[in-house]
């Protein structure tokens, strides 16, 4: 028994590694992951007692534990079930795909990194980018929903900076869940994503398995109450009009209610800025008549180390204006008990008609539309010429976005940046339109001649006019 054994070196380290490995995943690592939970934990119970919707622990599910939820949810076996008939597949191999779509979709959410990164980070680039502008807040409104409730933030979409603005704008009210499209899944950044909550979604897919996974983990996550956010048109505008919407998720969410459970209530989120980071792209892929499109990998590194090295140097000019508007929320409850054959399409309908009515009004936006009511122009006939446009859309009750709540300085502005670009020209005194520039000055045009059309069609349902205690937190022209 206490004889000495001569062991190969090879044998030895073999049997040292296998020991150590065991040591590992028996004590060391289950101590290990206890400790952060127990940290995690922590953190969580500090943030909700600050949070308007406190995180749910569905959010903190082990992604491990939620994959396997979601797999064996009932719906999800008849699906796998009928495509394994369908097809003549083993039940078996029809399980593991659906088990890879799930793996593919649930995400890996970090309290840390959410509100410790990711908030941080989009704050810091939002900031440096734009002048962030809180355009229209429905405070009495927003400030009333019920803290059981499933918060959805359903938003127009028109830049990428989408995400940073309103993920740093609504990180003291919740953390949200994102619907990714499948250009995110590229490492590291798609480590990052799903840390922060969110879930990648194949929006072109059409195979039945598929949808039935997808639309399981959106109708558990909004049962459970987690807060989301989504943008209906399925991708960014390419024309900068607020687009219509498609009925995937929003399906998903009002086919998985249940009368008398938890209520969802929906927020619409408008956007626009003064200057989109991806304007010339959408404008070409519109041009082209294809909704595929792709920004030059080398163009887009160039432009990005110019901007950082003018930042380093405390000379970089931010890109105007960026404001967000949170609109009058609807709740799902009350919408269905009045509603027609159709919910989710009227559903779809109402929400994006609140968008659109709610997309603030900023100074390139106004001056693009003014330049194309009319002829070449100087700059007080310019200034006229916004002055009528800013007064239909301020007595329809559309929300005005200016500087100093001027008009004039608005346009000034707007011409600025519009000659800086060269989409116009500066012609003795006239200002005109770029002739080889029409269809950039139309990108940025289309969201004020569009709301100038909503409120035009809605002209019976105008915003009373508020009582000037409340001027402070609703008002139709936002100074900055």
């Amino acid at each position: 028994m206490f004889q000495t054994v001569t062991l190969p070196l090879w044998l030895f380290v073999l049997i040292l590694v296998f020991a150590g490995v065991t040591f590992a995943s028996h004590f060391l690592f289950p101590s290990v992951r206890w400790f952060f939970r127990r940290r995690m934990e922590k953190v969580v119970a500090r943030l909700n007692q600050r949070l308007d919707q406190p995180i749910q622990p569905f959010k903190l599910m082990r992604r491990h534990d939620m994959i396997i939820r979601l797999v064996h949810d009932p719906k999800v076996a008849e699906a796998v079930a009928a495509e394994a008939q369908e097809t003549g597949e083993p039940q078996s191999v029809v399980f593991e795909r659906a088990r890879r779509y799930a793996r593919e979709i649930v995400p890996a959410f970090s309290a840390s990194v959410y509100f410790g990164f990711a908030a941080r980070i989009a704050k810091w680039i939002g900031r440096k980018l734009y002048r962030v502008r809180i355009g229209h807040f429905e405070a009495e409104a927003i400030g009333a929903i019920d803290r059981g409730a499933t918060i959805v933030f359903v938003m127009n979409h028109r830049s990428n900076m989408d995400y940073m603005l309103v993920t740093h704008l609504a990180s003291r009210r919740s953390a949200l869940s994102y619907a990714v499209g499948e250009w995110a899944r590229v490492w590291p950044l798609s480590w990052l994503i799903r840390s922060s909550g969110a879930y990648f979604i194949r929006r072109k897919s059409g195979n039945p398995l598929y949808r039935r996974v997808l639309s399981r983990y959106v109708q558990m996550a909004t049962e459970e109450g987690v807060a989301q956010a989504i943008f209906p048109e399925g991708g960014l505008s390419l024309d900068g009009r607020v687009g219509a919407a498609r009925l995937g998720i929003l399906s998903y969410i009002v086919s998985g209610y249940r009368p008398g459970g938890r209520d969802v209530v929906f927020i619409p989120v408008a956007l626009n800025y003064d200057r989109v980071l991806e304007d010339r792209v959408l404008v070409a892929a519109q041009l082209a008549g294809k909704r595929r499109f792709r920004a030059p990998l080398g163009k887009v590194i160039s432009v990005g180390a110019r901007h950082l090295w003018q930042m380093l140097r405390g000379r970089f000019r931010q890109f105007g204006t960026a404001a967000v508007s949170f609109g009058t929320p609807l709740s799902l409850a009350s919408f269905l008990a009045d509603a027609g054959p159709d919910p989710t399409g009227e559903l779809a309908t109402a929400l994006m008609k609140r968008i659109t009515q709610n997309v603030p009004v900023l100074p390139v936006p106004l001056t693009a539309a003014a330049l194309r009511e009319g002829e070449a122009a100087d700059l007080d006939a310019l200034v006229a010429r916004a002055e009528v446009l800013a007064g239909r859309l301020n007595a329809a009750g559309a929300h005005l976005n200016l500087p100093q709540g001027s008009v004039r300085a608005a346009v000034e502005i707007g011409v600025a940046q519009l000659i800086e670009r060269q989409m116009a020209m500066q012609q003795a005194a006239r200002i005109i339109p770029a002739p080889d520039q029409m269809a950039i000055m139309e990108f940025y045009a289309a969201p004020t001649l569009q709301l100038l059309d909503a409120v035009a069609a809605s002209a019976p349902e105008k915003i009373a006019p508020k009582s000037p205690d409340r001027r402070s937190k609703r008002h139709k022209i936002t100074k900055q």
